[in-house]
């Protein structure tokens, strides 16, 4: 896997999954990364190039934390719930549980 620097923001998408916020920050806290570099992901702001995507996978029924790179962004017409996030790239580069 990919070296991860925690110093870079990382967006995180719970897919509908309120519930399960406070696991996700603490599986992500516990890989390293500080709270205020989490930031939850919306449809009209994506991250830059270098930046890291956290996802609750596989929805409906997460157990994991799929972590992603962005490698590339670009502009795009937003679509739907997706929004801006149509026109990322990104590369899976790490997992991690999420009890």
């Amino acid at each position: 896997m990919a070296e991860i620097d925690t110093q870079k923001e990382i967006y995180l998408f719970l897919h509908g999954r309120m519930d399960l916020k406070e696991k996700a920050m603490k599986a992500l806290t516990a890989k390293g990364f500080a709270d205020d570099k989490v930031i939850m992901a919306l449809p009209s702001k994506v991250g830059n190039v270098g930046d890291y995507m956290a996802m609750l996978w596989m929805p409906p029924n997460p157990d994991h934390i799929k972590i992603q790179q962005i490698t590339k962004v670009e502009e795009v017409e937003p679509e739907g719930m997706i929004g801006l996030w149509k026109g990322v790239s990104k590369d899976d580069i790490d997992t991690t549980p999420l009890e």
